[in-house]
């Protein structure tokens, strides 16, 4: 008797490929908040400010992640060929 396979990707592709855009676009946010994080903590030390660049460079950080994980849906959500261009144009699709 052949092992059984916890997860089978074969057969859970579409779900497996949602789940890696899924993934990509929550780590991309917090990676933009969390590097912009370190260097408003950053400059705030080295200045001695207290705290002005951190919530500064948190909503950099916000609407950086934003406008990337933006592109990064757009790119994923656009037509691949011409004929699926052509099928949206005509509403067929």
């Amino acid at each position: 008797m052949a092992p059984r396979k916890i997860f089978n990707f074969n057969d859970n592709r579409p779900w497996a490929q949602h789940l890696q855009i899924v993934v990509q676009v929550g780590l991309t946010m917090a990676g933009c908040i969390v590097f912009c994080l370190f260097v408003g903590r950053f400059l705030d030390g080295w200045l001695g400010t207290k705290g002005i660049f951190t919530i500064l460079f948190i909503l950099f950080g916000i609407v950086g992640g934003a406008v990337v994980v933006y592109r990064q849906i757009m790119e994923v959500t656009k037509p691949d060929t011409e004929q699926e261009k052509n099928k949206h144009k005509d509403g067929r699709g």
